[in-house]
């Protein structure tokens, strides 16, 4: 004769197992759902910065030296003027989320993709906060003034050299997070263009700093 006891057990323990599995399961399910939705958020506020386009609407640069530039047909500014050295790069967010930019790092010659960027620490910051909304205009500045500056022997030879110069631009979401670095181009127009200090400016590439590279 059975006994009522082991069955009722044997019962008990397959209810249970049957129950955890369920609940493994579902908790899973919930964790993938999580995470889907915590990408989905993200992906919602992730800004992307390229250079501005040839129709955007003329943007006025101003420093706080009270010097001002002109950016048109999405070209960028690289200009001496009284000895101080200004650039500016009119950038577009084809991003959903909004563009705050950190810090900026020059490299005095042309650099492609195959050439990382450099450390953080190794950026400069903005003297003072700008922003990209998403799906529009605005820019990113820096200048030069301090002839002892270690960056600016190199920089005004560029100039002068007409030699193509490399931005790093380091940005993130409105939370700081999702950190970017994309680089840009400048190259200087033929010297009898009108405005020959407004230069060319293309992207180059796109580095993910808080999510794993594309590529």
């Amino acid at each position: 004769m059975a006994d009522l006891d082991s069955i009722a057990t044997l019962a008990t323990a397959g209810g249970t197992l049957v129950l955890a599995v369920a609940t493994f399961s579902a908790t899973r399910s919930a964790t993938r759902s999580a995470r889907v939705a915590e990408e989905a958020l993200k992906v919602g506020v992730r800004p992307v910065l390229f250079n501005a386009r040839a129709q955007d609407p003329p943007q006025r640069v101003g420093y706080v030296d009270d010097h001002w530039v002109l950016l048109r047909e999405g070209l960028g500014a690289v200009q001496e003027h009284e000895e101080k050295l200004y650039l500016s790069i009119p950038l577009r967010n084809v991003g959903p989320g909004l563009a705050v930019l950190h810090g900026w790092h020059l490299w005095p010659e042309r650099q492609g993709s195959g050439v990382h960027p450099p450390e953080l620490e190794e950026f400069r910051r903005h003297s003072r906060d700008l922003y990209v909304p998403a799906g529009d205009i605005g820019f990113w500045q820096c200048a030069l003034r301090d002839r002892d500056d270690p960056l600016y022997p190199s920089a005004r030879e560029s100039i002068h050299a007409r030699r193509g110069m490399s931005v790093d631009v380091l940005y993130s979401d409105h939370e700081g997070g999702q950190r970017t670095i994309t680089r840009f181009f400048l190259h200087p127009r033929s010297a009898d263009a009108e405005d020959p200090w407004l230069w060319t400016c293309a992207t180059v590439s796109h580095w993910n700093l808080d999510r794993p590279d594309p590529r």
